[in-house]
């Protein structure tokens, strides 16, 4: 007999979050193929741009991160190629050297103890609406994770490449996940690579429904309280766990599996496997 219907909506998200942890295992994914991973997932989303963007995650050692090398497109990124670098960007693990635009991420890592990846890209949608110097506006539901957690950068401060535009970026981006960036693209920064992924992706989404429903008419807002509802709703761990490990099975069987060495399988291994 069913017991749930005379239960109050909280109890029931409360209920949904308690099956998710127990249903949705972690992955067994090292940070350099989720890196890796991340790099192809976002390759086949068209969020590449020659070899514009990076894509970084800290390293166990202290003031430290793993990035692509500079020369290789998000399609060759591997989990052996990729570098490990100091704040500075002197590579420590890796040949090649890192972008010199990710000097701005060592600002964000500074700034940011609660942020243990970043991604920055340059897709079609968002750089498009980055041309209008006009903010994001979330006002669909599968959206709302970038609800009130989304800043703006309202003019472009050149080339990301100097200590003034770290300073500007990190202070742009504040306590949100996300940052739209006049006239470049995006930024996300979270606590893990699946988070950092999935919100990426939902981001260039968001920018491609704002330009459409702007052709079309006025944008109407959603109520904030529902909105911020369906932020924390959508905006957990297992949520993003279960979403990475299905675009990293997509990425897998679309021929993706160089990127993660000797893995051949097209699912992600799990937690005790």
């Amino acid at each position: 007999m069913a017991d749930t219907f005379a239960a109050g909506k909280a109890a029931l998200v409360d209920l949904a979050h308690q099956r998710m942890r127990e249903a949705i295992r972690d992955n067994g994914w090292t940070v350099r193929q989720k890196l890796a991973l991340t790099c192809r997932i976002l390759f086949d989303a068209g969020h590449d741009s020659g070899l514009a963007g990076q894509i970084t995650a800290r390293a166990d050692r202290p003031g430290t991160y793993y990035t692509q090398r500079l020369g290789l497109g998000f399609d060759e990124i591997t989990e052996s190629n990729l570098l490990l670098v100091d704040e500075d960007l002197n590579v420590l693990e890796g040949d090649g050297m890192a972008n010199p635009a990710n000097r701005f991420h060592s600002w964000v890592y500074r700034a940011r103890p609660d942020v243990n990846c970043i991604i920055h890209t340059h897709p079609l949608h968002i750089s498009a609406l980055s041309m209008l110097e006009t903010p994001l506006v979330v006002s669909h539901m599968d959206m709302c994770p970038l609800y009130d957690d989304c800043a703006f950068l309202e003019k472009w401060p050149g080339i990301p490449v100097g200590n003034e535009e770290g300073e500007l970026i990190s202070a742009a981006l504040g306590d949100k996940r996300a940052l739209l960036l006049a006239h470049h693209g995006q930024l996300v920064a979270t606590g893990t690579v699946e988070e950092a992924c999935t919100l990426a992706l939902l981001f260039e989404r968001a920018a491609k429904l704002q330009l459409l429903a702007s052709a079309a008419g006025r944008i109407q807002e959603i109520p904030e309280l529902l909105a911020k509802e369906a932020h924390d709703w959508i905006s957990t761990p297992k949520r993003g766990q279960a979403t990475f490990a299905y675009y990293a099975r997509r990425a897998l069987r679309a021929g993706h599996t160089d990127a993660v060495g000797t893995t051949t399988t097209a699912t992600a291994p799990e937690e005790g496997d």
